[in-house]
């Protein structure tokens, strides 16, 4: 049996007899390296004395071989009509072999005990190990559902990231389409402005337009009254160029109230075209709001 280190804190030594293989684990490496020197120590001392044993052994059966051929008659009376102590009374070398057998089998028993003791103990660490294994083989399982999980995990961050980029886009679409409503809201405002002075400029024309008649009605009653002067003019001859400067006065008059009359209807029929033109465009401006 060789006590062989195989880690700084670990050694073992095999029983070829029994086909077994120790093990021991140390706290430290010097309890190792104490361990190991003690092991030697036991090891050379039973050697020692089996080799002592078996020396002693060998001069104690040839001593008896010898006194057997000197002396077979007295040994066989001693033997024979003896006492108990003197059957077992030896020589000072069997007393000393004795002693030493006695200190081996002591240290056999301490050294079986010590082997209990660590059988104990690499029972105790062998339990721990099973222990541990199948803590270990646990949390690999664990592990390999906890990657499961963060699988699964990432996956539903991902797509959450991806919502959420939707959702950011959507909502800035919709802050632009806010701008574009205030900034229309605020053209319709400018617009509603504008048809309001629109329509005070067409209400001051049609205040204006209703003049209108009256004037075709003074024009009429002084075309009338030309004509009334024209029928008096053949009576009256003698007063024709009296009032004949009258008469194109009031002929130039008339022309001029007219052309202004025509600029006026012209001036309005713009309007009017403008004011259509506004309210088709504001319609449409309606309509794509």
């Amino acid at each position: 049996m060789t006590f062989t280190k195989t880690s700084q804190k670990f050694g073992q030594w095999a029983d070829s007899r029994a086909n077994t293989v120790f093990g021991l684990g140390f706290a430290s490496e010097q309890q190792l390296t104490k361990f190991a020197e003690k092991f030697q120590e036991v090891k050379d001392a039973a050697k020692l004395a089996k080799d002592k044993s078996q020396e002693k052994g060998d001069t104690l059966s040839n001593h008896s071989q010898e006194s057997g051929r000197e002396t077979p008659s007295a040994n066989q009376a001693s033997s024979i009509n003896g006492t108990d102590d003197e059957k077992i009374s030896f020589s000072p070398e069997t007393a000393q072999l004795k002693s030493e057998n006695e200190r081996l089998k002591s240290c056999v028993e301490q050294s079986n005990t010590t082997a209990k003791k660590y059988e104990t103990e690499l029972q105790t660490l062998k339990e721990s190990n099973a222990r541990l294994v199948d803590a270990l083989q646990e949390s690999s399982a664990n592990v390999e559902s906890w990657k499961k999980e963060l699988t699964v995990c990432q996956e539903e961050s991902e797509t959450l990231r991806k919502k959420i980029g939707e959702l950011e886009a959507q909502c800035k679409e919709a802050n632009q389409e806010k701008q574009r409503n205030a900034q229309l809201t605020v053209r319709v405002k400018e617009l509603e402005a504008e048809l309001q002075e629109k329509e005070q400029e067409l209400e001051n024309l049609r205040r204006q337009a209703e003049i209108i008649p009256q004037l075709m009605g003074e024009c009429e009653s002084i075309t009338a009254k030309l004509k009334v002067a024209e029928s008096k003019n053949k009576e009256l001859e003698g007063r024709i160029e009296g009032l004949q400067m009258d008469i194109d006065d009031s002929r130039q008059k008339q022309g001029n109230m007219k052309g202004e009359l025509k600029k006026f209807m012209d001036v309005l029929d713009g309007k009017l075209d403008e004011l259509h033109e506004f309210r088709q465009g504001l319609a449409k401006l309606g309509v794509d709001n």
